[in-house]
């Protein structure tokens, strides 16, 4: 970890890279501009795997006092992972076959099939009692009428994966036991949120005159005035919905996995070690003596003894971690990988052919049903993971090492 305090901050920025050479220039922009926020608790922290964002970078770690920012909780708020595991010994299964297929692809083809990805989604709503309870508690959202549209809509996501890098994963551990993760959010109901509050404090702050430029993309609100509450109460219940779709997600997956190994390869299946966490967020917590607003931006929070998930890239290896609880960082680690291309650079970079020879090289089954994007998430566009872990050892001790067998993307 190294520190970048100059004529630029106003507040520290410590970063746990090797140094500044290692981050992108708009990245370290985005940092000085947080760094110079009146608010800011303390100093900004960039996590290993952080790189530009939308306002603040992703893998940024702010706390606040008295001010919540949407831009630095992010668009889809709530993205984050689940994770288990199953009884079942990789090579238990690995040469089994399920009518044509080998059992990995028929799983993977299952899960397709019961999952909606990309912008797909039920056609029945689907139960979900985070949005009941909004349906019944609507006295805390009507002060809003353009977003209590997303609450009926949300019936049809719960249980959807979406696009973009999130996945759902069957993991090798180094001991060979087979694993489930998924990568997943809010979905639709959290970009909105977003969008619509980042607006009223753009708003709000031309006509405070705030100290805050709008270049910055940072407009903030503080807790204590209606817009802030009401972003407070959006805010969690997107949160609520992120955590309930990844259980529905899981619940599915789970089914599909033991029906078709119980089936195929006569084994009774298990599952333990469950593991839900949000890694774009904002949450009142207590840090040097003080009540602050701590926003996770693509980063995860590792209180001592806190269980969490680190992805790295599909074809890469992925990490269950336990914290140690690190008051520098307030108490967080880095969400995953993070970005070494953008998404349009990696397309530019690596083709189709070489992204899908490599996971076959490596035993990777891929599903997906478009892949002329499949470049935009191989794992040559993120950063090696091992070296992200590497930069953390203050922050998280790795429990589990995970490597891909088969992945769904939307």
């Amino acid at each position: 970890m190294f520190v970048i305090y100059n004529d630029k901050t106003k507040f520290p920025i410590k970063t746990w890279l090797s140094g500044i050479d290692k981050i992108e220039e708009s990245c370290v922009e985005q940092a000085y501009h947080l760094s110079n926020l009146p608010f800011i608790h303390k100093w900004v922290c960039l996590m290993p795997d952080t790189h530009t964002g939308k306002g603040m970078p992703i893998g940024g770690v702010i706390a606040t006092k008295d001010a919540i920012i949407p831009n630095a909780v992010g668009a889809d708020i709530g993205c984050g992972m689940v994770f288990t595991a199953t009884n079942i010994k990789y090579e238990e299964i690995r040469d089994v076959t399920a009518g044509t297929a080998t059992l990995v692809q028929s799983i993977i083809g299952n899960i397709m099939r019961s999952v909606p990805v990309g912008y797909d989604k039920y056609k029945q709503k689907q139960e979900s009692p985070v949005l009941d309870l909004a349906l019944k508690n609507m006295d805390q959202y009507e002060a809003n009428p353009d977003l209590i549209h997303l609450i009926e809509e949300g019936y049809y996501q719960t249980g959807t994966l979406g696009g973009g890098n999130h996945f759902i994963e069957l993991q090798e551990d180094e001991n060979g036991y087979l694993c489930i993760m998924i990568h997943s959010g809010s979905r639709h109901l959290g970009k909105e949120i977003c969008d619509y509050f980042h607006n009223a404090a753009r708003t709000l702050n031309q006509t405070w005159y705030s100290q805050v430029p709008d270049e910055y993309r940072l407009a903030f609100l503080p807790v204590h005035t209606k817009e802030g509450r009401q972003y407070l109460n959006w805010m969690q219940l997107a949160l609520d919905y992120a955590f309930e779709n990844r259980e529905r997600m899981l619940e599915k997956v789970c089914g599909v996995v033991k029906e078709q190994i119980e089936r195929y390869a006569g084994l009774s299946v298990s599952f333990s070690g469950q593991i839900n966490c949000h890694h774009n967020y904002a949450a009142l917590e207590n840090h040097y003596d003080a009540n602050v607003w701590v926003h996770r931006k693509g980063a995860t929070r590792v209180r001592q003894g806190e269980l969490a998930v680190i992805p790295g890239a599909m074809g890469s290896y992925s990490y269950v971690v336990e914290g140690k609880g690190n008051p520098e960082s307030f108490c967080t680690s880095s969400h995953g990988a993070g970005r070494a291309y953008s998404r349009s650079g990696a397309m530019q970079q690596f083709t189709t052919e070489q992204v899908i020879l490599d996971l076959r090289e490596q035993g990777v089954i891929l599903g997906k049903r478009k892949k002329n994007d499949v470049a935009e998430e191989c794992r040559f566009a993120y950063k090696d993971i091992d070296e992200v872990m590497a930069q953390q050892s203050d922050l998280v001790t790795p429990i589990r090492k995970l490597k891909t067998i088969g992945v769904v993307k939307g």
